[in-house]
């Protein structure tokens, strides 16, 4: 399991970096957007990866689901959100003054 977890962090990370190095306004958004999913997946897989436990450390303390992690993906899915919809307005507004959709505002040649 955390492998796989691993390994889906190292994937979207990756897809963000690349996507996010790209010429264009939507590809830049959706790297972004991947590298948020990345940063939650990871804040999430921090708090233990138990399954059937609740996030209240009981008398015995043996096991429990860190609560704190939890709090901050909630956080974190409210500020990437907003994020995402600032950055999509910011292109919009670009391409209506520029007239293309380059991150440099420049055409290709």
């Amino acid at each position: 399991m955390e492998a796989l977890i691993a390994i889906m962090i190292g994937v979207l990370t990756a897809c963000g970096v690349y996507l996010s190095l790209r010429n264009r306004t939507f590809s830049v958004v959706l790297g972004l957007t991947f590298l948020s999913y990345a940063v939650n997946l990871f804040l999430f897989s921090m708090g233990r990866l138990v399954i059937g436990q609740p996030p209240i450390i009981t008398a015995s303390g043996s096991a429990y689901a860190d609560p704190v992690p939890q709090a901050l993906v909630l956080t974190a899915i409210v500020i990437s959100f907003a994020m995402t919809a600032f950055v999509i307005v910011l292109a919009l507004k670009a391409r209506a003054d520029l007239g293309n959709d380059h991150v440099d505002g420049k055409e290709e040649t």
